[in-house]
């Protein structure tokens, strides 16, 4: 009696797991698009953070259940800032490998809205000053920590063909900066991308 409950359990579970693929969309593509950044500092001795315009790339895999999405993304994404101090002007450089796993919540006509966490692997940070028409480069990888935690917000359109747009803002939860630097340091990115959908299974 025992082991037929349990074929009849299995057999509930594979029969519900084959419905629910067949009801799911799955997704692999590429996108890329511009990158907003700066950075939210807790103290400062007088700068005033800019944003620095990046650009990022990368691919992504899109599970579609109905009305919810799950999407997590490979992204290599260029941040950081610029800011002036005296007569130099600072422009800092910060190299990620950002892995962002998203829930989208489809309203109508592809419209749909994005939340989810954000893990970044730091690859190169460098600071370019230029004073008196003079540019010197520095290495500051060592200042600042190999990962990084953001919460990821925004908006985005599927649209016929496989294509999408997407507007996000990535914000930072963690410190960026090691111990040596007694500010509270936080990586604050907005981002427009497009995607193309390169192969889609299911319905």
């Amino acid at each position: 009696m025992k082991k037929i409950k349990i074929l009849l359990l299995a057999t509930l579970v594979i029969a519900g797991l084959q419905s629910a693929y067949s009801q799911a969309e799955v997704a692999v593509g590429v996108k890329g698009g511009l990158n907003f950044a700066s950075l939210n500092v807790s103290q400062s001795a007088g700068q005033n953070y800019n944003n620095r315009t990046g650009y990022n790339f990368g691919a992504f895999a899109l599970f579609k259940f109905g009305k919810i999405g799950l999407q997590p993304e490979v992204l290599f994404s260029k941040q950081g800032t610029k800011y002036s101090v005296n007569t130099s002007d600072f422009d800092e450089n910060f190299d990620y490998i950002n892995v962002p796993i998203l829930l989208k919540l489809y309203t109508v006509a592809g419209i749909n809205l994005q939340l989810g966490p954000q893990i970044g692997f730091l690859t190169a940070a460098q600071a370019k000053q230029t004073a008196n028409g003079v540019s010197s480069t520095t290495d500051l990888k060592s200042f600042y920590k190999n990962n990084d935690i953001s919460l990821a917000m925004g908006l985005g359109w599927d649209l016929p063909f496989g294509l999408s747009i997407d507007a996000r803002y990535n914000l930072g939860l963690s410190k960026i900066n090691n111990g040596s630097n007694p500010n509270d340091i936080k990586n604050q990115v907005f981002q427009l991308t497009a995607g193309y959908k390169l192969f889609k299974f299911g319905k």
